[in-house]
């Protein structure tokens, strides 16, 4: 069978196994990469019974070659270790052979967080009112991009001070609680800077569109911040791990802050989880 066959029966799967459009996708462009990878390679169309280890160490070298981070290319030997285990249960090959391929060694690196004191320099200069909110919501929610965009008015519930997030990443929905700064925020915005005649039920919309889109929000922070002169890049990813960060430095427990930000995995959540030299020093000294 041709591979480039076999990964268009892959990507059917994992609609069948309802995957979120967003892994389907991303499985689905880096296999083509490792198609075309090893199509340009061997000068010819490639079948999945030719393909060996070799192929595979050549594609991930090739990625080392154009600098691609270690957690690119990790991921990368992921999806392709889980493209063959469907194979292998489909009888469509014999074994997985990405499995024998030496795992990437991630480094490891501390993530950018802000304070929140930062945060609040932050929003004073982001002046788009709307998005201004959306991010104040991220800060207080640890809620990721797209959940913010598909929130709906429905899923804003002020009155029990809930924020239900409904099919976040994996489809899996949380109830977020909802802070007093929060719900003071939110009311304002209900109150003063969303349009009630907007059609649209999405709860953060601007006039023009109805919704807001990704790159909007991206570049009204990266706005901002050129504006206050950091050196430091934020995104809205990061004022998720801001939230995490700030819980835990006030006293808030892995568990709790990993039920907030819906990670099924706890090492996950220590990954976002900062913790400067200072503050390790002291926990050292305690003792």
């Amino acid at each position: 069978m041709l591979l480039n066959q076999a990964i268009k029966g892959f990507t059917k799967y994992l609609k069948v196994i309802d995957r979120s459009p967003e892994t389907i996708t991303g499985y689905e462009k880096e296999l083509s990469f490792f198609n075309n990878f090893l199509s340009v390679k061997h000068n010819c169309p490639v079948y999945l019974e030719d393909i060996t280890l070799e192929d595979i160490e050549d594609y991930l070298l090739d990625q080392k070659k154009r600098k691609m981070a270690s957690s690119s290319r990790s991921r990368s030997l992921y999806i392709i270790r889980s493209f063959y285990s469907y194979c292998v249960k489909k009888d469509i090959f014999t074994k997985n052979i990405a499995t024998l391929v030496e795992p990437v060694k991630v480094a490891q690196k501390e993530r950018t967080y802000i304070t929140e004191e930062e945060f609040a320099e932050l929003t004073t200069t982001i002046k788009q009112p709307v998005i201004r909110t959306v991010v104040q919501t991220m800060f207080y929610t640890g809620g990721r991009m797209a959940e913010m965009i598909n929130l709906k008015l429905q899923d804003v519930d002020l009155e029990s001070n809930i924020l239900h997030i409904i099919e976040g990443k994996g489809k899996k929905s949380r109830d977020v609680p909802i802070n007093y700064k929060l719900h003071v925020i939110l009311k304002y915005y209900l109150a003063t800077i969303r349009n009630p005649e907007l059609s649209s039920n999405r709860f953060f919309a601007i006039d023009r569109t109805g919704k807001v889109s990704d790159s909007y929000i991206n570049r009204l922070i990266y706005e901002a911040v050129e504006e206050l002169g950091w050196e430091k890049n934020i995104s809205a990813h990061v004022l998720r791990h801001s939230f995490g960060t700030n819980l835990l430095e006030k006293g808030a427990s892995v568990v709790s802050i990993q039920k907030l930000l819906g990670h099924s995995n706890l090492a996950v959540t220590s990954r976002y989880l900062h913790q400067d030299m200072n503050k390790l020093s002291d926990t050292v000294n305690l003792l």
